[in-house]
């Protein structure tokens, strides 16, 4: 693992974590992020990655798929598993253009998945977007977005079910916000995909399916109010009486 210190004149507190086991790769990402003021740290298998990512807690992980020993699908999920990094966010990397690959990775909680080879630039706009989805800054006025004993509040980018905090992927929050915000219409699977995943590829159903199952159970109760819609879709619903 190592360390790159961030440019003076463009420092940032975001910390990115990459792992790739090609020394070309590493070294562009290393530079170029440097460049824009991130903190970088380094990984060239999955259990340093693993491990990296526990002891740092960094706000975002950029993964190659093909790395030596634990494979990147293998290091994603273990990060979904553990609680301390359960929320990171993930774009995975891969050289692999296959529609399967990229569902699986979906499936695991990736947040963005980009293929090899690719653009540094573009990469790092993904970063920052994604970044920006997840690290709103605050304003003076909460908007908070409200129904039943669910509520996000927009600004904070936190979300909470019956006054508890519920730790969302931002996959899931975008979700849970786009649930909210049409609540009590249904919603294709393709709506959510073009809304919540911002796409129109051909991503098979069942990675929504999972993505809805996974949020239905990190709001507990309030998990009653995501309803099903035989052969449809999805709704959310005010509780009922």
């Amino acid at each position: 693992m190592t360390e790159t210190p961030p440019a003076n004149d463009r420092a940032t507190d975001a910390r990115v974590l990459v792992v790739d086991d090609e020394p070309d790769i590493l070294s562009i990402l290393v530079y170029q992020l440097s460049r824009e003021g991130f903190r970088v740290s380094t990984a060239v298998n999955g259990q340093s990655a693993i491990a990296t990512a526990v002891e740092e807690r960094p706000d975002i992980v950029i993964l190659d798929l093909m790395l030596p020993g634990i494979d990147g699908y293998e290091v994603l999920a273990r990060l979904r598993q553990n609680e301390e990094t359960a929320s990171i966010p993930v774009i995975l990397l891969s050289a692999r253009r296959e529609e399967e690959e990229r569902i699986r990775g979906f499936e695991l909680g990736a947040d963005d998945y980009v293929t090899k080879p690719f653009s540094p630039r573009e990469l790092i706009y993904r970063v920052k977007a994604l970044l920006r989805r997840t690290h709103a800054a605050p304003v003076e006025q909460n908007r908070s977005l409200r129904l039943g004993p669910v509520e996000l509040n927009r600004d904070a980018h936190r979300a909470f079910a019956d006054g508890q905090e519920i730790d969302l992927t931002p996959l899931e929050y975008r979700l849970l916000e786009v649930f909210m915000e049409r609540r009590g219409r249904v919603q294709t699977r393709r709506q959510l995909l073009q809304t919540a995943w911002q796409t129109n590829a051909q991503i098979e159903t069942r990675t929504v399916d999972m993505h809805v199952a996974r949020l239905r159970s990190k709001l507990g109760d309030a998990g009653e109010m995501l309803e099903t819609v035989r052969g449809i879709g999805y709704r959310f619903h005010p509780p009922k009486e």
